[in-house]
């Protein structure tokens, strides 16, 4: 049993959820201790989300990404144009070796001492190199190239990575919400990894504790009726244009609030309970636009005409991967941890590759307007979340608990999707099955205490 602060009586980490009561104790949000285990046992071990491939399309194109605190260089490979991903760290005194966000390289060569890389991550100079009296006989060999991540996955456009060699596989990870993420991927007329990133990341710098937006987005239905109030009333909220008729027979569905208590997945999501897709709503300004998401969604009908879409995406609902990726049809947002109470929120959003420029500037305009920097939804969320710390750090303040107790006891397990706890739309399963893994995560040695899942020791606390 892991145990921190030590000045506080060695509490046991599971001793600050309540599971009866359904609550979480704030120390989990504000203590260093605890962030700093969070890095070693979570973020050193799990999947993470690194970008698109669309970003680097071509040989030696590379951008920094994150992993935790870490950044790391996400690099196609000028020969066999193969994407890898390598710390930022030159491997002699731990200099960046990149200080560029994106770009192209021949190498990348560290500004202290020269030691240079190749776009394999192999080490082929250093400086005063043929100098006799430089290196001599010590020069480094093959063995000090970058440090490569232990495995990496190209799951239909989008990049990840683990630094754990004993992880299980990406789709292991992902386990029943692996064709849900496929179908997220995938274009509006059923492509697979049909879709193509906006450049560059939006990114916003948050001083809170990563869970605050990580633990608490995607299915945090309530926190609409007062959080998003103007975006409502301005038609934002659930149209990308005028909004426009609505279908006249509704699409035989059923929407919930989810959460894999064992694997920590879960958010919104959509049984659909018949093969085929929604008919196409009109709802675009730009002229043009519904033309064209109309005929494709009558391509994607005739590709689905006797097969059930998988649940969540294209309308269906957005969920979150753990630690903390929230997956929707038209955007991926992913939290980067700094320290205690700072972290970097990034988005990418996606729009069908082969979309005529037409369609791509209007999904970018949209883009902006709601999910960008000066837009007028998003930054809803994060005036709540910029004061959710500074208000719980205090020493009276951290004393107190979280309520997560909204639907507690109310989940059923549903055959659709195997081990998923489903639950009332509004309820904060979700929330709960990934504080099931994160405690997981906390306690264990390793991945042989994490995967396979043993039921018999199931990991729902709730």
């Amino acid at each position: 049993m892991v145990t921190i602060l030590r000045a506080r009586g060695d509490r046991s980490i599971r001793s600050f959820i309540d599971y009866e009561r359904g609550t979480i104790s704030r120390e989990l949000y504000v203590h260093p201790d605890i962030f700093e285990q969070e890095m070693e046992q979570i973020f050193q071990r799990c999947w993470l989300f690194l970008g698109h491939e669309s970003q680097i399309p071509n040989p030696g194109d590379f951008i920094v990404s994150r992993m935790g605190t870490e950044e790391v260089i996400v690099v196609r490979d000028r020969k066999d144009k193969q994407i890898r991903a390598f710390l930022n760290s030159c491997r002699h005194r731990g200099m960046k070796v990149c200080r560029y966000d994106q770009g192209n390289n021949l190498v990348f060569t560290c500004p202290f001492h020269a030691w240079t890389y190749d776009t394999a991550g192999k080490l082929v100079g250093v400086g005063y190199g043929n100098h006799p009296e430089a290196y001599g006989d010590t020069r480094p060999g093959d063995q000090w190239g970058l440090a490569q991540v232990a495995q990496f996955k190209n799951f239909h456009g989008s990049l990840w990575a683990t630094w754990d060699p004993k992880a299980p596989s990406f789709e292991d990870y992902l386990g029943p919400f692996t064709a849900s993420l496929r179908h997220c991927l995938q274009s509006s007329d059923g492509e697979d990894g049909g879709l193509e990133m906006f450049t560059p990341f939006q990114r916003h710098r948050l001083p809170t504790n990563w869970k605050v937006p990580g633990f608490t987005s995607v299915t945090d239905g309530t926190h609409a009726a007062m959080t998003h109030r103007s975006a409502a009333a301005a038609g934002l909220h659930e149209d990308r244009g005028q909004g426009k008729a609505k279908p006249g027979t509704p699409f035989p569905r059923e929407m919930y609030a989810i959460g894999d208590h064992n694997l920590g997945h879960g958010g919104q999501c959509t049984f659909y309970n018949q093969p085929g897709v929604p008919d196409y709503t009109d709802e675009w300004f730009e002229p043009g636009v519904d033309d064209y998401f109309r005929e494709t969604a009558g391509r994607k009908a005739q590709l689905y005409a006797n097969r059930v879409l998988a649940p969540h995406g294209w309308g269906g609902g957005h969920f979150a991967i753990f630690p903390c990726v929230m997956v929707d049809s038209w955007r991926i947002r992913w939290y980067h941890p700094h320290e205690t109470g700072m972290v970097e929120r990034w988005t990418l959003c996606g729009v069908d590759k082969n979309a005529p420029k037409h369609v791509k500037n209007a999904v970018r305009h949209y883009v902006q307007r709601y999910n960008g920097p000066t837009g007028f939804f998003e930054s809803d969320d994060m005036e709540n979340w910029n004061y959710v710390y500074p208000a719980s750090r205090g020493v009276r303040a951290r004393k107190l608990d979280y309520f997560f107790a909204n639907g507690l006891g109310h989940g059923k397990y549903d055959d659709r999707l195997p081990g998923v706890v489903v639950n009332g739309a509004y309820t904060e399963e979700a929330q709960r099955a990934r504080f099931s893994r994160w405690l997981a995560f906390m306690e264990a040695k390793s991945w042989d205490d994490l995967y396979p899942v043993n039921t018999s020791k199931n990991h729902r606390i709730w």
